[in-house]
């Protein structure tokens, strides 16, 4: 009787403790994590260069292949952010009246927080984040190098790996280990390929709507479109709000304004709503409260690499989980519709 009573305590003990702990030591989780995401999409390459190349040949090209992808994404990224935001800083006086009159009106609304805002929107406050993003980049560079050498060593031992889970496990343990991995890494690669391919049709017509409105650095916003729909909720809400409010500044209409932000939440809906969930089929069989929380959750954790890896994250938990009887439930509880292929 006493175990059971001690029992709910010492699991909300462990929950806290493993949460606290993966705060604190982010420095040390998040590159391990991002390099087995980022091993589970190469792999199918590296293992079909090995078929005809000697391995290490085949594993440098695999890793240049990654290198590669990451300089490209932050290269388009970096010049659609970019353009928009030296836009921003140059005609930062225009911008901080539109916020004055915005932030008297809400005054006049009873929403007086507006108010003691906007004394701080001004050019140092650009600054001081142009500072701040300036300062993090030796972090994300730091972070990047780390990933590449914790990929560069699970490719080589990705397929000794296997050996010794069934050397050092039970029959059974080994097998739900290894399916759930095998498994995990084909739908973080189906994910991916889904939100790729939604990033591209959401970037695309979101350039063809701005420059169909006439808004000013229309491919840019399309940029930013493409990069920032691969976080969840979060991403395409951002991709949506900042166009709106560059084209009140530039139009200087709020009807404009607000026909732009209204054909953009259509098509954020119909492409995050409607179109990717039939394509993604049974990797994002999770209910949306549950993907919302990933999201929220891990970005608290990690930031903002943590809002993207969240819903991967989930994917596995909810893919192991479905190994084992006794751990069905969770998978069930999150949302796993499709038991054979979870």
């Amino acid at each position: 009787m006493a175990k059971r009573t001690l029992f709910a305590p010492t699991c909300i003990l462990a929950v806290i403790a493993t949460i606290w702990a993966l705060q604190a030591a982010a420095s040390i989780f998040a590159p391990v994590v991002c390099a087995l995401f980022l091993i589970a999409l190469v792999w199918p390459l590296q293992r079909n260069l090995q078929r005809f190349l000697p391995k290490l040949i085949a594993l440098a090209m695999v890793v240049c292949v990654v290198v590669l992808a990451f300089f490209a994404f932050a290269s388009i990224a970096s010049w659609g952010f970019g353009r928009i935001g030296r836009s921003v800083l140059a005609d930062s006086a225009r911008f901080q009246g539109l916020y004055s009159q915005l932030a008297g009106w809400l005054e006049g609304h009873g929403v007086v927080v507006a108010g003691a805002w906007a004394e701080h929107f001004n050019v140092g406050w650009f600054v001081r984040i142009a500072q701040g993003v300036t300062a993090r980049l030796n972090t994300v560079i730091s972070f990047w190098i780390v990933v590449v050498v914790y990929v560069l060593l699970g490719l080589l031992d990705a397929e000794a790996a296997a050996r010794n889970a069934r050397a050092a496990l039970s029959v059974q343990a080994a097998d739900a280990l290894i399916n759930g991995s095998s498994q995990t890494a084909s739908k973080w690669r189906r994910y991916m390929l889904v939100r790729t391919l939604m990033s591209l049709a959401t970037g695309s017509m979101v350039w063809a709507l701005s420059a169909a409105f006439g808004l000013r650095f229309a491919a840019e916003w399309g940029v930013i479109a493409f990069t920032l729909n691969y976080i969840p909720f979060i991403g395409p809400f951002v991709a949506t709000f900042l166009p709106t409010l560059y084209a009140l500044a530039q139009f200087g209409s709020p009807q404009a304004a607000v026909s732009i932000f209204a054909c953009l939440n259509i098509i954020q809906f119909v492409i995050g709503s409607y179109i990717e969930p039939r394509v993604a089929g049974y990797v994002l069989a999770m209910s949306p409260f549950v993907v919302l929380f990933s999201v929220f959750f891990w970005s608290f954790l990690w930031g903002v690499f943590g809002a993207f890896i969240g819903v991967p994250i989930t994917i596995a938990l909810v893919t192991y989980c479905s190994q084992s009887s006794s751990t069905l439930w969770i998978a069930q509880l999150l949302g796993s519709a499709d038991r054979r292929n979870a």
